[in-house]
């Protein structure tokens, strides 16, 4: 009777479990936001749903409120706002545009976990920015408060990230991210990979020359001409003869796959000076903006030159996943780089800058980066980084791999006179890890600097690993529950391109140096 009763409650119990387990509202009081999570199921609570739908579910509904924001704010009257507000409230389209096809893209059976983190990130990112835009403005975000929908859609996006990266998927991950025997991924089309072997000898698709000896004279009319001209989705190849080249360049998100090569760092040089102070908002300062996916520059200069005084001015922004830059030099003050979202990859490339002058929230590596401090304006301290990540499930971050930080010549007589930091927090998730890299005396012996005195420090993750040089001692480092020195080479590993990146899927077919571990 004893062993009845016993196999009586345990079943029940079983029951009770595979019930709740299978109950949306169970999934839903898993996450970040539970009541928030219900509210966008209300039309599967009382269905039965496995993990893996739920996360399926959860996907469309959050892609159908993101559609419905979008379709809110495109239809709201913009004739009273001013022109750097009406300039913002065209970032947002444009954000959630993107924010719509990421979300899309993570859909799809065959993304793997990583991509489809990396896309929900990005999505993460591109909701925040739109709100940035209107918060340095000292504007309110225009549906702030009107709609539960918009108002939901950051704390939507949080629940995703968490539910995708704990969902585990039916299928193995997708063949077409196989490394073929030579080196380059499947996806990756022979003709493509004999173009990119072929190093200096590339045949461009199109010439770019200010004195006439080309196709087009400036590049933005190359970029545009580019649409038209492709075949299918092979690589598109632009070479940009040496000058300097006053333009704002806009690589849209339709330009997938798009190269662009020039002539040398110090020789083909894309340069511009819009700022905040003069009116325009951070995100659209750059001189040279990258949407389309797939994209590789090389040999090139992008420059900022509105100076110390005009505050934030970003030389390139870069929202492009699997973009990656070689032989390139970033010049500016403030927000020299702007890592926006998605994957990206930097190698041998040369970063000039005063405040925060690396920053956003892509999963980024920089592998060999020569960084040059600038002397900044007076009583300002100097950040190289300032990460982005505001949700802990977000695989984004900076990894500087080999990285020798310096001043440059302007700072190097006055150095004494101004602090110089690795990087300070953004948002508190943020995530930044110098990895074998040389630092030079400039550097505070602290190390990091915190963003204000409000911002706990307790959620953000920098880390070092035997870097070398004169501020390498971390034993004067700062004292925050975030901050890591790693001891040993499998503690490092996650954050190599290999890893952080998921690197040999994809970096290898572009044909760029690249180290996927520790040794550089």
């Amino acid at each position: 009777m004893a062993t009845l009763l016993a196999n009586l409650v345990i079943n029940f119990l079983v029951l009770v479990i595979k019930v709740a387990a299978d109950d949306p509202t169970s999934w839903c009081n898993q996450t970040p936001y539970p009541q928030v999570c219900s509210s966008m199921l209300e039309n599967e609570i009382a269905k039965s749903i496995s993990q893996s739908d739920f996360r399926d579910v959860l996907l469309r509904a959050t892609t159908a409120r993101t559609v419905l924001a979008l379709r809110q704010i495109s239809s709201m009257d913009r004739t009273l706002l001013d022109k750097p507000a009406k300039a913002a409230f065209a970032d947002c389209l444009e954000l959630y545009n993107d924010t719509i096809s990421r979300l899309q893209l993570s859909m799809r059976s065959s993304s793997s976990i990583e991509d489809s983190q990396t896309w929900l990130s990005a999505a993460k990112a591109n909701e925040r920015t739109c709100r940035d835009g209107f918060a340095e403005l000292g504007s309110t975000f225009p549906l702030a408060s009107s709609s539960f929908v918009t108002n939901h859609l950051s704390e939507s996006l949080s629940n995703m990230l968490a539910v995708n990266i704990g969902t585990p998927r039916d299928k193995p991950p997708p063949k077409n991210r196989r490394l073929l025997s030579h080196g380059f991924p499947q996806w990756v089309k022979a003709a493509d990979r004999k173009l990119i072997q072929a190093g200096v000898n590339i045949k461009p698709d199109l010439v770019v020359a200010k004195d006439g000896s080309g196709n087009y004279k400036t590049i933005s009319e190359a970029v545009a001409a580019s649409v038209n001209r492709r075949q299918g989705t092979s690589r598109f190849v632009i070479y940009v003869k040496a000058g300097v080249y006053k333009e704002t360049v806009d690589i849209a998100t339709n330009m997938k796959n798009l190269m662009m090569f020039g002539d040398g760092k110090d020789a083909t040089i894309v340069t511009g000076s819009k700022n905040f102070v003069d009116g325009t908002p951070t995100f659209d300062t750059a001189t040279f903006r990258v949407n389309g996916d797939g994209f590789i520059a090389q040999d090139m200069s992008f420059e900022n030159t509105a100076g110390p005084e005009k505050h934030q001015a970003v030389a390139l922004r870069s929202s492009a996943d699997r973009s990656v830059f070689y032989r390139c030099s970033f010049k500016g003050y403030q927000d020299t780089l702007y890592i926006h979202s998605n994957r990206q990859f930097y190698r041998d490339c040369d970063i000039y800058g005063t405040l925060d002058f690396i920053f956003g929230d892509a999963a980024v590596v920089l592998q060999n980066p020569k960084i040059y401090v600038r002397k900044p304006m007076a009583k300002q301290k100097n950040t190289v980084t300032a990460q982005g990540r505001d949700d802990f499930n977000e695989n984004t971050g900076i990894v500087m791999h080999a990285a020798v930080v310096m001043a440059a010549p302007d700072l190097k007589p006055v150095q004494g006179s101004f602090q110089t930091f690795l990087g300070r927090p953004w948002r508190q998730y943020s995530r930044t890890v110098y990895l074998l890299s040389t630092l030079d005396d400039l550097i505070d012996p602290a190390g990091w600097l915190a963003w204000n005195d409000t911002m706990s420090v307790s959620n953000l993750y920098y880390a070092e690993f035997q870097n070398k040089g004169d501020r390498a001692d971390t034993s004067k480092r700062v004292n925050w529950q975030g901050y890591h020195v790693l001891k040993t080479d499998q503690e490092a590993e996650p954050f190599t391109a290999g890893k952080f990146l998921s690197g040999d899927s994809w970096i290898p077919a572009t044909g760029v140096p690249y180290a996927s571990g520790l040794s550089v």
